[in-house]
């Protein structure tokens, strides 16, 4: 049977979902940085061949592949760091820190920020495709064939992944709200270890040796000679 102060110590659910939510997103951003520079080759090469029946000359083709090469990486790099944030900070969370949870509050203000821009920016482009005047024509049709050449998954993922990051964000923040989660949080741990083995009792004081046990005779004074 549990000691009450120790049931009283237990993460609560709320908590617990929190870091499961956070573990989940992470791993979501490390594998859209996996993904990312598995398939760039692959964009790359496509795009390469399909620019070839294009106006377009080698230099702009070239221009065009090395903003595609800096945009991924660069992708990939944020998405690497926001993973390895995110379970640094559910790993802050499992472990009853404070501080943890106000940067989780910060991270999450400002990952719904972006998610929410990041879902309008792919919004404005869809529905108003960049338009550029005559001399860049060339330079629109290569800007067009890049959403071509990358994967069919890659737009879907990168659209559901925004999605899903304002929504764990919110549930994340909403959770570390709950008055559960405050009082854990609060909740100073014991100050002691309860696994820590009780100190043993002291040894009674050592009695005289003058003391005589009750009906026992008189000790004489000195010893017989």
């Amino acid at each position: 049977m549990s000691h009450p102060d120790q049931a009283a110590a237990r993460r609560p659910a709320a908590v617990t979902l929190a870091v499961a939510v956070l573990l989940l997103m992470a791993v979501a951003a490390l594998a859209h940085a996996v993904a990312g520079a598995v398939s760039l080759g692959g964009t790359v090469a496509r795009f390469r061949d399909a620019a070839q029946g294009t106006s377009a000359g080698p230099d702009q083709i070239d221009r065009v592949v090395t903003l595609l090469r800096v945009s991924t990486v660069l992708t990939a790099v944020v998405s690497l760091l926001a993973g390895l944030l995110l379970a640094g900070l559910a790993l802050g969370l499992r472990a009853r820190r404070s501080g943890a949870r106000t940067a989780t509050w910060v991270v999450s203000g400002l990952g719904l920020i972006l998610g929410c821009c990041a879902l309008a920016l792919l919004g404005v482009q869809r529905a108003a495709p960049l338009r550029l005047g005559e001399d860049d024509r060339a330079t629109a049709e290569l800007l067009g064939l890049v959403a071509d050449a990358q994967p069919s998954w890659w737009i879907p993922l990168g659209a559901g992944l925004s999605v899903g990051q304002v929504l764990g964000y919110l549930v994340v923040a909403v959770l570390l709200a709950l008055p559960a989660a405050n009082a854990w949080f609060r909740r100073r741990p014991a100050a002691t270890d309860p696994q820590q083995p009780p100190t043993p009792p002291a040894p009674p004081p050592a009695e005289h040796p003058w003391h005589q046990p009750p009906g026992a005779p008189p000790a004489p004074p000195y010893p017989p000679r």
